[in-house]
């Protein structure tokens, strides 16, 4: 296998599946356990794929699917982590692995399934008397690993009926060579140097105060990987020579009593079944798909628990010990264990001494020797990973930098509770300001990226078909939606958009619907233009291309226009369309109104693109400033557009006896644009609650005369005074945007990825 294995290209080296689970607790704002159900906001946790409970009611369990990169794994379990996070109501979620204060002698509720679910129960009800509550609260991340079926196909040489035991032995190797250098990954990644003072006090009782809420041997680097952490009551070493030997063994370890079923036996790595998880049955007639790596602490610096780079290191430390010769040392399981014991305990003493093949070693120099060696490794293959070492070197060179260390200072000085609280709610702030968008999509339209991220927290499957066409496909169960740009679904009929894109067919449809639409005609020539003038030289006109969205080519003279004005504004939509609309503007203020099946999901009025001056500033230098707003991008990829000087703009500005370099007073406000589409720079101000039903009923009937299911509905209402119904529809859009509705720069934010979602799936 080695020859194969030196033959191998890089990538494909480098080539696997990777996901993550990451358990965590919920907590009052107080930081003490929060007591309440599992949010209803996140699904049922019994069906949930993503979003479920562990051994407490009170215990969030993030659950990635299966990526072809650690980035994209890492992307979704940041996501699952945002939309946790921002479906709690007043609740946070626990940076740490060690429980937060918990109640003596209270009520610490156990997950609950239902009747569905009394298998589960009786399991939790089990660890509970065996372990007792707070041991079963300590949280960690789990990393699932496989190799590429690429990558063992080329590896593999043999009989096709061999091929499973082929991989079985490849990855019992891994787990053996795991398991021996297990120690390294606790002293990189352990997180857990204290406890607060409410956790067991056996534990607590061999500690000493490092704060008043505060309790550590000042030496630990993961008490969660010691005999105080998620460990069995006496240690387990099954016979990893054979998955046959494995399997016999757990089982004996079963029946003796010694555990209740193979769940409960707490190694550090796991063997895997993609058709039965940790099921021994399933686990001994289809072989080992994947390995759980367990033994890795909540990182309280990173939101997602664990950071990317720390991930990057870990996939190569599996790689190196699975292509490197084992030791034939016979007591190597006692070893790895005590090795993980020490350094779990004494990890960041100058003096720990490990053992390794029997002999004492410095723990500095076993690690030293250790990382020069997976360095030649990942050198001598090209495997791509030079940017980890700096940082892993760092931390084996000096204690004081390691993840355990920091975090000791930090509760030396503040304290367990207060730190930990204060970055939860650190945590969560980041999430709202990421609340709009998806990790690992950002080059998506946000309309897509909301409907995604809606469909993730109702446990859809979610799989981008063609991100350049913005083209998704959500799952269900049986029942699979494809969906273009968010909008632009099942639900609507090809002659629908058609009708909807041309604006005259519109205006006569919806004119025959009794539906009031503006005057107008449509303008090929400049002959057209002036043959027609007489009738419209004298009001307020607008002139627009006949079939664009999103406001592109329009002008607008509320005032009327000097025919010479016209004909620019004429050749300019020109530009955009072979023909052009020349109708009379109708008064009042615009608003969208989205329509989702027989509803109107949101209202906006649309503010055209504007500054407000601050006295000293040039309007070019004000622009400046407003688009530095995080919600301000380009392409749809935010909730607002950013704004441009175009010539348009300067134009408009021209009317006003302004230029871009003109100072506006203080507080002096200063419209750039006419038009208020969002998609030049406009700003988007929430009116749902605000506008009667009957106009509601007019933009729901005005969609239902073209045939719509889903359409944004452009109307020009006069006053929202019901005294008098006064409106004018002036466009229907086929491909509303509605990250305008779901994040205004004003208002109520809407859950409009929900209510698409109810639209296509009948939630």
């Amino acid at each position: 296998m080695q020859k194969q294995f030196n033959q191998l290209p890089h990538h494909l080296i480098t080539s696997g599946k990777f996901a993550i689970e990451r358990e965590m607790l919920r907590v009052t704002s107080e930081g003490t356990l929060a007591v309440t159900k599992h949010p209803k906001a996140l699904g049922h946790k019994a069906t949930h794929p993503y979003i479920t409970t562990d051994f407490s009611e009170s215990q969030i369990e993030l659950v990635t699917p299966t990526f072809p990169t650690i980035e994209a794994a890492h992307h979704f379990l940041e996501t699952l982590y945002d939309i946790t996070a921002l479906n709690i109501g007043d609740e946070r979620l626990w940076p740490q692995s060690m429980p937060c204060a918990l109640p003596e002698g209270g009520t610490i509720p156990l997950a609950d399934f239902g009747v569905s679910g009394l298998e589960a129960s009786r399991y939790r009800e089990h660890l509970l008397q065996k372990y007792g509550a707070k041991k079963q609260l300590i949280s960690g991340i789990h990393f699932n690993f496989s190799f590429s079926d690429e990558m063992l196909s080329a590896l593999y040489e043999g009989s096709p009926e061999q091929y499973r035991h082929f991989k079985d032995h490849l990855y019992l190797k891994l787990v053996r060579q795991y398991l021996r250098m297990r120690w390294l990954i606790v002293y990189l990644l352990g997180a857990t140097p204290a406890v607060h003072a409410s956790y067991e006090e056996r534990c607590v009782s061999q500690m000493q105060a490092l704060h008043v809420d505060t309790f550590s041997n000042k030496q630990a680097l993961s008490y969660r990987n010691s005999d105080c952490g998620y460990t069995n009551v006496e240690p387990l070493y099954p016979n990893y020579a054979t998955l046959s030997s494995y399997i016999d063994d757990v089982r004996w370890f079963i029946a003796k009593g010694e555990i209740a079923n193979p769940n409960e036996l707490y190694s550090p790595i796991r063997l895997k079944t993609s058709k039965g998880g940790n099921d021994l049955n399933q686990l001994e007639a289809h072989g080992i798909d994947y390995i759980e790596i367990r033994n890795i602490d909540l990182n309280p610096f990173e939101k997602t628990g664990i950071a990317r780079s720390d991930l990057r290191f870990l996939h190569l430390f599996l790689l190196y010990l699975t292509f490197t010769e084992e030791t034939s040392h016979v007591d190597w399981q006692a070893e790895a264990y005590n090795n993980q014991q020490r350094v779990a305990k004494e990890g960041m003493s100058p003096a720990s001494i490990l053992t390794r093949d029997g002999y004492a070693i410095p723990l500095h120099t076993y690690a030293t020797e250790l990382l020069d060696a997976i360095d030649s490794f990942n050198t001598h293959y090209d495997l791509g990973f030079e940017d980890v070492f700096p940082a892993v070197r760092e931390k084996i060179d000096h204690v004081d930098r390691t993840y355990a260390s920091r975090l000791k200072t930090i509760m030396i000085e503040t304290g367990y509770h207060a730190w930990s609280l204060a970055q939860a709610e650190h945590f969560y702030e980041d999430a709202y300001a990421n609340r709009f968008r998806i990790h690992g999509y950002a080059d998506l339209e946000l309309s897509t990226q909301i409907l995604m991220k809606s469909a993730i927290k109702r446990g859809y499957r979610v799989d981008v078909i063609d991100r350049s066409a913005q083209f998704i496909r959500i799952r269900n169960g049986k029942h699979e939606e494809y969906v273009k740009q968010a909008t632009k679904t099942s639900k609507d009929n090809y002659v629908s958009v058609l009708m909807m894109e041309n604006k005259t067919v519109t205006k006569f449809v919806l004119a025959e619907h009794g539906i009031r639409v503006p005057e107008g005609v449509e303008l090929q020539e400049e002959s057209d233009l002036s043959q027609a003038w007489h009738s419209f030289s004298k009001q307020p006109i607008v002139l627009k291309p006949k079939s664009t969205n999103f406001g592109v080519g329009i002008h607008i003279f509320k005032d009327g226009a000097t025919y010479e004005e016209a004909l620019s504004a004429f050749q300019y939509a020109k530009t955009f369309d072979d023909v052009v609309l020349l109708e009379t503007f109708l008064p009042g203020k615009e608003y969208r109104f989205l329509v989702i099946g027989d509803d109107v999901a949101g209202i906006l009025h649309r503010v055209p693109a504007n500054v407000t001056g601050d006295g000293t500033s040039s309007i070019r230098q004000l622009v400046a400033t407003k688009n530095e707003d995080p919600l301000r991008g380009k392409g749809y990829k935010t909730p607002l557009e950013k704004i441009e000087i175009d010539e348009v703009v300067i134009s408009f500005l021209r009317a006003q006896g302004k230029t871009p370099d003109s100072i506006p007073a203080l507080d002096e406000r200063v419209f750039l644009r006419e038009n208020s589409n969002i998609s030049t720079g406009g700003d988007s101000i929430d009116y749902t609650d605000q506008i009667s039903d009957i106009y509601k009923r007019i933009a729901v009937d005005a969609a239902k005369s073209v045939g719509a299911t889903i359409c944004g509905v452009d109307m020009m209402i006069p006053s929202l005074d019901d005294a008098q119904i006064e409106y004018g529809i002036i466009e229907l859009n086929f491909n509303p945007a509605i990250h305008i509705h779901a994040f205004p720069y004003e208002g109520k934010e809407r859950p409009i990825g929900e209510m698409l979602l109810d639209l296509l799936f009948k939630y």
